[in-house]
Parts: structure tokens; C-alpha cells; sequence
């Protein structure tokens, strides 16, 4: 059997110029096997657009189930603060087919609502139930908003005033005297 020698090659040598078409050629004909259609590119796009947005959705909504909690946890800390005034009415005609309720608080001479959830009504159980034909106040948002603050903010003004006013240490401290002896019985 003849051997081969290692500068004997089976094809003919081409011209450069015809390699580098050829190279061309071949390089667009792997890239273009590669990459989907412009149908399925664009199909595949939208499902990563609506991925995205679903993503944005849900980090919305768990946000707001969170606020929604803190909120319905703080009506309930604001009626136990005021078990005098605080009343839960039943159902809030406001509230539509949910059966939501709605608490009311006086507060600084003025009866303010808020709307509750039905999830949140086992947090009120320490509230007391008006009867069903008592009416629910009139809910005008911003006005409540507007007293809210203004009773806010007299209450950190007499908050301030009862700070100054007190004295700086306990009778007895000043002479450095213990105070009074504890009474036995």
C-alpha cells in the first residue's frame, strides 16, 4: 500500500478570495440555524414581558396584604386605647357584598370610621357591637384626615407641656434624703 506523504492533501487548493466567501457563507448559514424565527423571538419576548409584570404583581400585592394587616392591627390598638367610644358596626352598607364592617372611634369630640375587612373582625373582639339601626357616620376621608392630625398634633403639644411641667426628680432626691419611709402594715 502506498503511503501518503504529509503535503499531499485529497482537495485541490482554493484561491483565498473564495475561501473567505465560502467562510462567510458558512458562518451565516450556522447562525441563522441557531436563532429562532422572528415569530418565536417575538413570542418569547412577551412571556419574559409578562413574567416580569406578573413578578411586579405579586410584590405589589404581598406589600399591600402587609400595610393591610398593620393597618387593621393598629384599629385594633387604637379601640382598645378607647374602649369608651369605640364601636363596631355591622355590616357597613358601604361595604357591598364582602359584609366588610366599619369601627368608630370619637376622638378629640369627633366620631371617625374606618372600613374593616372581614379577616379582620377577629381582631375586635374586645370592641363592642352597635345595634344594627345605628347609622355609620357620614366618611368624608380627607376631613377625618385633617382632625386626625389636628388632634395629633395636640396631643404631642399637651404631651410636651406635661413633660415640662413635671418635676425633674422624685420628692426626697433634691436633700438627698431616701423620701418616705414605707408604711407597714
Amino acid at each position: 500500500m502506498p503511503s501518503r506523504s504529509p503535503r499531499s492533501s485529497p482537495l485541490p487548493a482554493l484561491p483565498p478570495r473564495l475561501l473567505r466567501r465560502t467562510a462567510v457563507a458558512l458562518h451565516r448559514l450556522v447562525r441563522s440555524a441557531r436563532r429562532p424565527p422572528r415569530g418565536e423571538r417575538d413570542l418569547a419576548d412577551c412571556r419574559r414581558q409578562r413574567d416580569r409584570w406578573r413578578h411586579h404583581a405579586d410584590c405589589y400585592e404581598r406589600e399591600l396584604t402587609r400595610v393591610r394587616n398593620e393597618r387593621a392591627h393598629l384599629l385594633a390598638w387604637l379601640a382598645a386605647l378607647h374602649p369608651a367610644s369605640a364601636v363596631l358596626l355591622a355590616p357597613d352598607p358601604e361595604a357591598g357584598p364582602d359584609g366588610g364592617h366599619r369601627l368608630c372611634v370619637e376622638a378629640g369630640g369627633r366620631r371617625m370610621s374606618w372600613h374593616l375587612r372581614p379577616a379582620d373582625l377577629p381582631l375586635f373582639t374586645h370592641t363592642r357591637h352597635a345595634p344594627a339601626g345605628v347609622p355609620a357616620p357620614a366618611h368624608q376621608l380627607l376631613e377625618q384626615a385633617a382632625h386626625l392630625r389636628r388632634h395629633t398634633r395636640l396631643l404631642a403639644l399637651e404631651g410636651l407641656l406635661s413633660a415640662e411641667s413635671a418635676p425633674a426628680s422624685p420628692p426626697g432626691d433634691a436633700e438627698g434624703s431616701p423620701g418616705p419611709a414605707p408604711r407597714t402594715p
